[in-house]
């Protein structure tokens, strides 16, 4: 059987290279059957994915992690518990940030996810003119210096404030962005940043929420009420804003052409493509936990190696598309 590829995003802190997203339980998604979802997440935790990725926003996602982590451990004994990490987001809405503010979300955090200190936390911040987010960052730091936290990290910020954090003596360790074949954004100043500060980068919507598959290789452009999930919303937009469905066509017959040559799916083809990029810890592709199984498919992503004359077809084609760093700006500059 295939082994996960892992990274060592601290010397404490080894994840799986394909991290299990835990957004789609959140809602908008498909209905989530309790018991069907806690059985996979086993699936996926003995075939090597054990390392999971959730806010405190995400609906029931950190209660599923906290009865996972319960089960696992009536089932298997305290010590698989250390096999596992469990990521979760703080996004508090912007406003004074005090230490029993703050230290009041994470212990509740802590008690859904059934652990003595979060692994890591990854801080979003929804208004960059409300410069409280660095007294919650100071915060933080305190709790994890209390052993509440194992280490900071954020979520959407782009390279400027990610410098005024560093130069207020905050010490992260990665930053979560969206990043793709047709977002490559991060590759223009986040990741030579991130490099030279000792970060790293988790990164979600490398395969579009689904979009970049087989299932739309030689679709007509999908109209709004077939766009089932947030998600698919989501990504079409950024789709129309790269270049639009007909050069996205172009994009996916050459990602087809590259998949059969190496007998993969597309979606392997792109989470490889980033998986490989500068400063990429990890890609977080999300579970549709009692839905839908990806195991397989992802396990071939780690045994897929792209050469490059797979790197020239496809920028054959994303030369021909619209800068998005200059029509939507760094990292982020999506949510603000």
């Amino acid at each position: 059987m295939t082994e996960t590829e892992s990274f060592d995003l601290t010397s404490d802190l080894k994840i799986c290279r394909i991290l299990n997203g835990m957004w789609q339980v959140a809602g908008g998604h498909g209905q989530i059957d309790y018991d069907s979802a806690l059985t996979q997440m086993f699936s996926y935790n003995e075939s090597g994915f054990n390392t999971w990725d959730m806010a405190d926003i995400y609906g029931p996602a950190e209660s599923f992690f906290g009865d996972f982590r319960k089960a696992l451990e009536e089932k298997k004994g305290k010590d698989e518990l250390k096999k596992i990490q469990g990521f979760t987001k703080f996004v508090p809405n912007p406003g004074p940030m005090t230490k029993s503010i703050i230290e009041h979300y994470i212990e509740h955090s802590m008690k859904k996810m059934h652990v003595d200190k979060i692994d890591l936390i990854q801080f979003h911040w929804w208004d960059y003119n409300d410069a409280s987010y660095i007294d919650a960052l100071h915060q933080l730091t305190k709790l994890r210096d209390d052993g509440k936290i194992g280490h900071i990290s954020l979520t959407n910020f782009d390279t400027e404030r990610i410098q005024i954090m560093t130069d207020n003596g905050i010490d992260l360790v990665s930053n979560q962005v969206q990043y793709s074949i047709i977002d490559q954004r991060p590759n223009v100043k986040m990741a030579s940043f991130c490099k030279n500060h000792n970060m790293n980068l988790l990164t979600y919507g490398t395969i579009l929420g689904g979009l970049m598959s087989e299932k739309y290789l030689g679709a007509d452009e999908p109209m709004d009420s077939s766009l089932n999930t947030f998600s698919l919303q989501k990504y079409k937009n950024m789709i129309d804003a790269w270049g639009g469905w007909q050069l996205f066509q172009e994009l996916l017959e050459i990602l087809g052409s590259i998949a059969k040559k190496h007998n993969v799916q597309i979606a392997n083809i792109a989470t490889r493509f980033v998986l490989d990029k500068p400063q990429v810890a990890g890609v977080i592709i999300g579970a549709r936990l009692g839905l839908s199984d990806h195991i397989s498919q992802n396990l071939k992503t780690f045994e897929l190696k792209l050469d490059a004359d797979d790197y020239d077809k496809i920028r054959s084609v994303t030369d021909k598309s619209n800068d998005l760093y200059s029509t939507i700006g760094d990292c982020g500059g999506e949510y603000r």
